[in-house]
């Protein structure tokens, strides 16, 4: 009974570990029971099924950096607004635009072009300034309490978007390698699987081996792909 572990697909490899072992838990064969290679089995399966078909990364990066162009539409959209209102000094309140730019001049005028972080760091800056009492009260005569909520409510949701997101990734670091936990269970399925080969001669091992050895042909067909027909000449 011989098969290349290496070569079955994630699927394949999940499939004959669990027919495998619920062939050894039938209670059909009791020289395998509470055998210290069926426990090292199922151990090893327990944690590649955990992982072996969970994503490495959240798979909501999509989702961020749609948010994050959503802020950066409202930024861009507020500082052009002050950029042109300024410089009409033949309109009322003009200085008080300028007053504004100046700003976010300060904190920079490039914080859509920044990575997540330090625009996060310097848009929390900026709408904390312009929400203290003496900008808040330009922002109220110039008409922008609307533009400026909007900012803010795209920048918290970016950032409660982009904390989950860190969250899972981390958690998700924070499990053992699926390729690690895959050798583990290849390991263990290989001396098993050595285990019957080795015994299918001895009184009460015979039938057993038998089951387990169609396990593992239908395990090597699986992986068999078809070849194409050809094309009559």
């Amino acid at each position: 009974m011989e098969i290349a572990l290496t070569k079955l697909s994630t699927k394949d490899l999940a499939t004959l570990a669990q027919r495998t072992i619920s062939n050894a838990l039938s209670g059909k064969y009791p020289v395998i029971a509470n055998h210290p290679l069926l426990a090292d089995l199922q151990a090893s399966y327990i944690e590649y099924d955990k992982v072996y078909t969970k994503q490495i990364y959240s798979g909501k990066g999509k989702d961020v950096a749609a948010l994050d162009e959503e802020r950066d539409a409202a930024y861009k959209s507020m500082k052009a607004f002050l950029n042109g209102y300024r410089k009409l000094s033949s309109a009322a309140n003009y200085q008080l635009a300028e007053d504004l730019y100046q700003v976010f001049k300060a904190f920079g005028l490039d914080l859509d072009r920044m990575s997540y972080s330090s625009q996060t760091a310097q848009m929390k800056k900026l709408i904390e300034t312009l929400e203290n009492s003496e900008n808040a009260q330009k922002i109220t005569a110039l008409s922008l309490n609307t533009a400026l909520a909007d900012m803010k409510t795209k920048h918290e949701a970016f950032e409660t978007l982009f904390s989950e997101q860190a969250g899972i990734n981390a958690d998700l670091r924070q499990l053992k390698s699926a390729s690690a936990i895959r050798r583990d269970l290849e390991k263990n399925l290989k001396s098993y699987i050595r285990l019957l080969t080795l015994m299918k001669g001895v009184s009460g091992w015979e039938l057993f081996y038998n089951d387990v050895n169609e396990l593992v042909k239908a395990a090597k067909n699986s992986s068999i792909i078809p070849q194409k027909a050809e094309k009559p000449s």
